[in-house]
């Protein structure tokens, strides 16, 4: 017996049942039914086909209107049943790109440290949260020596995996450039010249690249773009922008980035940041300059993670834990 002969049959008792008795057992096995159709991917319009046969079976005077109205009801249901077919293929293809978005998203979790450095002399804190499942910002931290401490943050310019993948390229670049024999400039220089070759043209990179100086306690840094970060004299105790002119990775292939430098004395420490800081909003107030000065003031007697940790929690409450655009933040402490 074919499969719609069965499905007929099948259909053909349960309604039988329901209309003569009217029992509990008729509507459950109704269900069944259903929960068979849909299984079986079978579409509506067979359905209503099947009901009008099995009608036509058990009542032979049904009346032309009615077995017109049922004609009409299978047209209806002829369109509808190819609605619902495009609309199951384009849920389906939605499931499979966010299983690949959650490949691509684990994928871009290796490439973050998972350790920080630890040194006497500096305090390192760091929080990076994605406002969706593939994060736009990079950072990295090392210490290729014990003379030395490099940091790297970046924001791609795009979303989703194209994102994700830029990222990646800009990982595995950097790790093949020599950084101990590179200053930031050179360094941003070299790299930019790799981003411009690899990427599509509507996209780009912003970076803020530095090295400490561990024996020296000199900060070098160069900008590609980057949202500028802030420079905290503990003597003088006030902050200052620490901007780096330079163009973003990826515009032009011979661009030059300066670099510059500061001295570092016990207590004072540097703000790197991604734009999804200063852009924070709660409705259509944005973060003002002021505000997380005060905040990182708030929390300075602490440890730098937990300066990071508390800035984050107090800016993700204020915009009622709605983070628009991925935040990073890194501070860096002179101890002794």
């Amino acid at each position: 017996m074919e499969a719609y002969q069965v499905l007929q049959s099948s259909y053909k008792q349960i309604l039988y049942n329901f209309l003569s008795q009217k029992s509990e057992q008729s509507l459950y096995d109704a269900q069944q039914f259903s929960k068979k159709v849909i299984e079986e991917d079978i579409a509506p319009e067979e359905i209503v086909s099947i009901h009008l046969e099995v009608i036509e079976e058990l009542y032979p005077t049904l009346s032309p209107e009615t077995r017109k109205s049922f004609e009409f009801l299978l047209e209806v249901m002829i369109g509808y049943g190819m609605a619902h077919r495009e609309h199951q293929i384009l849920k389906q293809k939605q499931l499979e790109l966010e299983s690949e978005i959650d490949v691509a998203a684990s994928m871009q979790d290796t490439f973050l440290p998972k350790e920080i450095p630890q040194s006497e002399i500096v305090d390192i804190g760091v929080i990076s949260v994605p406002a969706s499942k593939m994060n736009g910002d990079y950072y990295n931290i090392i210490q290729p020596d014990n003379e030395s401490i490099s940091i790297a943050i970046a924001d791609i310019i795009g979303k989703g995996v194209p994102a994700a993948l830029c990222m990646s390229m800009i990982k595995y670049a950097m790790d093949s450039l020599p950084e101990r024999l590179m200053q930031p400039g050179q360094l941003l220089a070299s790299l930019n010249r790799t981003v411009e070759q690899n990427i599509a043209a509507h996209m780009f990179v912003t970076m803020m690249y530095a090295s400490y100086d561990l024996r020296t306690h000199l900060f070098s840094y160069s900008g590609a773009g980057h949202e500028p970060g802030y420079y905290y004299n503990a003597k003088e105790d006030r902050f200052e922008e620490l901007y780096a002119k330079g163009m973003a990775l990826g515009i032009s292939r011979n661009a030059q980035y300066r670099e510059y430098q500061l001295g570092f004395s016990p207590g004072d420490y540097i703000v790197l940041l991604s734009d999804g800081v200063t852009e924070c909003r709660a409705g259509d107030e944005f973060l003002e300059r002021e505000e997380l000065t005060r905040l990182l003031r708030l929390y300075q007697d602490k440890s730098a993670q937990k300066m990071v940790d508390h800035v984050f929690q107090d800016l993700e409450q204020w915009q009622d834990f709605q983070l628009h655009d991925d935040f990073t933040l890194i501070i860096l402490r002179r101890n002794v």
